[in-house]
Order: structure tokens, then C-alpha cells, then sequence
């Protein structure tokens, strides 16, 4: 279970892109190229008015250079979403209550949570089994 405080100790985009070793300008880009539609928008209006958004993933991850950077814009611009990201390697605990299948570390990761950290949607990594 994610808390509140764990949740703090995450990464906000500017730090992650800071930090980032491999892929920052292709993620750059895709950031500034992706586009928020309106079915984004009510996507986050069903989730709730105020949402706490957890990202799992890695810079050197192929699949998250693909989803993370839209799933940031349409974050940033929505005015109820708080977004911290984790690096998958450092934190192995907040990974652990996101396996895929219970068993494997894939990413990206996208958890929703209301205010109360109570979770309401979540997406992991969709590879063919």
C-alpha cells in the first residue's frame, strides 16, 4: 500500500527529467508533441476531482518513452492531479504492490488514487502474454 507520505518522496516531472540518463530528448519531445483531447479530460473528471497519480518506470523502458510523456501532459494540465514518478530499480517497495500477473516488474505503471490514497484505476505495461 502506497501512503501518503510514500507518495511525497516521489520524483515531480521536472526532477525526473532532470535525473534522466537515457531517452531525455525523445522524451522532450514526445511531451511537447502530445496533445490532451477531451476524452483525457473526462477520463480524470469519472476518477474523481482530485487525483494523486503514481508513475513507475525506467528512462531506458521503450514502452514508457511511448505512454509516460502523454500521461504527463494530460497530468499537468488537469488542475486536480498531483504526479510523482518512481524509478523502478530504487524503489523496489513501491514496485512490489504493482507486479504484473503478481510476479513481473513491468513498466510503465500508472496508479490513480482519490485523497485518501484509496486507489481507483491503475494500468501496467500491456505486452502480449
Amino acid at each position: 500500500m502506497v501512503t501518503k507520505e510514500r507518495f511525497e518522496q516521489g520524483l515531480t516531472l521536472p526532477q525526473y527529467v532532470e535525473r534522466m540518463s537515457m531517452n531525455r530528448e525523445p522524451f522532450l519531445r514526445a511531451l511537447d508533441a502530445a496533445r490532451v483531447t477531451e476524452a483525457d479530460r473526462r477520463l480524470l473528471d469519472r476518477l474523481g476531482p482530485r487525483l494523486k497519480l503514481l508513475v513507475i518506470t525506467e528512462d531506458w523502458c521503450g514502452t514508457s518513452l511511448a505512454y509516460v510523456p502523454h500521461v504527463a501532459k494530460v497530468a499537468s494540465e488537469h488542475p486536480g492531479v498531483e504526479l510523482r514518478i518512481f524509478l523502478r530499480d530504487e524503489n523496489p517497495d513501491v514496485m512490489e504492490g504493482f507486479l504484473k500477473r503478481g510476479v513481473h516488474r513491468s513498466i510503465p505503471v500508472f496508479a490513480f488514487f482519490d485523497e485518501d490514497m484509496k486507489e481507483v484505476a491503475r494500468f501496467i505495461e500491456c505486452t502480449p502474454a
